[in-house]
């Protein structure tokens, strides 16, 4: 399949002006406590275009010394990514509540941090468990290479 086939194999599903609150989890073993909390949360999406996705963090990946790369949290077996997606701006409410309920749910069967490209604005002050072991070498790069904060609209790291 060519790429660019791949890479808007769901542009349908999820079409421009979409509302978007997402959360995200590192997990290092699916415990039965941990299934159960899925069962129970996942069943509840309020929006069809809503979803969580359970991505393998596996092989290669863990091959790679933690420091090797900005990505330390190669002990982690999976990302959970809980992924609120709605049209409609009235059902903000409903949404962020079923994504934030369902990531507390997970949370006492996840590691710390979570991958931060599926991270909303308020998870801010989790920016240094995403980065793990390496937000110090981070932040030392960020503030030799941007230490104006020229790129701050993302999961920000401070010079």
């Amino acid at each position: 399949m060519p790429y660019a086939a791949l890479n808007s194999a769901f542009d349908a599903l999820h079409p421009p002006g979409l509302q978007h609150y997402w959360k995200a989890a590192y997990v290092t073993e699916l415990t039965d406590e941990a299934i159960a909390a899925h069962l129970e949360h996942g069943p509840r999406v309020p929006a069809v275009s809503s979803v969580m996705h359970l991505y393998p963090i596996n092989g290669a990946a863990h091959d790679v010394a933690p420091d090797a790369t900005a990505f330390g949290h190669r002990d982690a077996t999976f990302a959970a990514v809980i992924a609120g997606m709605w049209p409609d701006p009235a059902d903000n409410e409903a949404n962020t509540h079923w994504v934030r309920d369902y990531h507390a749910a997970i949370a006492p069967h996840s590691a710390p941090g979570g991958y931060t490209d599926f991270a909303s604005a308020d998870d801010a002050p989790k920016v240094a468990e995403n980065h793990g072991a390496n937000y110090q070498r981070l932040r030392e790069v960020k503030r030799q290479w941007d230490p104006g904060n020229l790129f701050h609209l993302n999961q920000n790291i401070r010079p």
